[in-house]
């Protein structure tokens, strides 16, 4: 059975799938190029997209009748913090399974 870190690492939650968008869109992206770099549907980019510019994280820039979305300076370091909050429970996970080994009889 999985624990619940070893859960969030494996499985795409809310938070990654909102960094993987902003990760993308860092120095601007279209549309599509969201879509098919982030690994998304066409419906849930729809979902995402309108969350990350109600929170101003992404921002839409209007590039000669195309529309570029590009992650704003508040997205940055939600991307950052979410890297830093991964790599915590990573190292976390394997400290505890370390642990666990040496428990076995």
């Amino acid at each position: 059975m999985k624990s619940p870190i070893e859960h969030l690492l494996r499985n795409r939650d809310r938070l990654s799938i909102m960094a993987g968008i902003l990760e993308v869109a860092l120095n601007g992206s279209l549309k599509t190029q969201i879509i098919y770099k982030a690994n998304l549907s066409f419906a849930q980019s729809n979902r995402y997209l309108a969350l990350l510019l109600d929170l101003k994280l992404l921002e839409v820039v209007e590039n000669s009748e195309r529309k570029v979305f590009k992650t704003t300076n508040k997205g940055m370091r939600f991307v950052q913090s979410h890297q830093e909050i991964h790599e915590f429970l990573e190292k976390e996970t394997h400290a505890t399974l370390k642990e666990s080994e040496f428990s076995k009889p």
